[in-house]
């Protein structure tokens, strides 16, 4: 029997480092770190993200906002509401919350954010960064990806990695950090011959392709840590793509859904928001 991953203990050392940095700039006269968000639509997922943002940014003493357009708006609407975030000194962060509705050109837009103010780090100029190794935004899940792992104790280092999607949000950039850490790393998705082969030879799994359930302990390696990133919603739950369940019986340690990844990506997110609000008064 493997080890369920608590991600709520695992967040608090992070989370108590954001407000010692927003207390001692507070206590210096500066304002608090602001963040923007744009929701488009109705994405059960992405209404989910939205609420754990603006909860974590009330306990941390982040001001947040969210403008919640409808899937109808405009891409014009979107690129003007994101000009005028850019514009604006008092905002530190600006967040467009993915995915978005199939008709808009979701490139297109993102590119539209200042990279100062990308915490998501989806702009070109972060993602180019990111991937020449150079001081930059990273994507906020990746990033919790690797802490999760870290700490279980796993030395990624010389381990085989299997990282199931992808994504410019997950998949690639946690490949890429893995591969940072030394790790040896297969990328999956849904055109990978013998998928479960593949993942049976992983001492890591990151589970990432939005299908909830997928991953079973047929997929598993006897003693595999596995990370499950998967936020499907269900009858108004979200699910994993672990079945959790099933796969504890046979992984070391596992994430569960909720209490997992997603407190990771929100924590990574707002320590994101306050580099870029350092960035932005200091």
């Amino acid at each position: 029997m493997g080890i369920k991953v608590n991600g709520k203990i695992i967040v608090e050392n992070y989370r108590n480092e954001i407000k010692a940095v927003i207390s001692e700039g507070t206590s210096k006269g500066l304002r608090v770190p602001s963040i923007k968000t744009i929701l488009v639509g109705d994405d059960g997922g992405s209404l989910s993200y939205v609420k754990s943002q603006n909860n974590l940014c009330d306990k941390l003493g982040v001001s947040y906002s969210c403008t919640h357009l409808d899937k109808d708006a405009s891409e014009r609407d979107i690129i003007e509401l994101i000009e005028k975030f850019n514009e604006d000194s008092s905002v530190d962060g600006i967040i467009l919350q993915l995915p978005l509705p199939k008709k808009y050109n979701e490139k297109e837009i993102t590119s539209k954010i200042s990279y100062k103010k990308d915490i998501d780090g989806l702009t070109d100029k972060n993602m180019g960064r990111f991937y020449k190794g150079e001081n930059c935004f990273i994507p906020c899940t990746a990033l919790g990806v690797i802490e999760m792992i870290k700490n279980t104790g796993c030395v990624i280092k010389g381990k085989h990695a299997v990282v199931l999607g992808r994504s410019n949000i997950v998949g690639k950039p946690a490949a890429q950090l893995l591969l940072n850490e030394d790790a040896t790393v297969t990328i999956c998705h849904s055109k990978t011959l013998n998928l479960k082969e593949i993942c049976k030879t992983a001492d890591i799994i990151v589970a990432a392709i939005g299908k909830p359930g997928f991953v079973t302990s047929d997929f598993i390696k006897e003693g595999a840590v596995v990370i499950d990133v998967g936020t499907t919603m269900i009858n108004d739950k979200i699910a994993g793509d672990v079945n959790f369940y099933d796969v504890i019986n046979h992984a070391s340690y596992v994430t569960p859904v909720p209490g997992g990844t997603g407190l990771m990506t929100t924590t990574m997110l707002i320590k994101n928001a306050c580099e870029a609000w350092r960035n932005n008064v200091y």
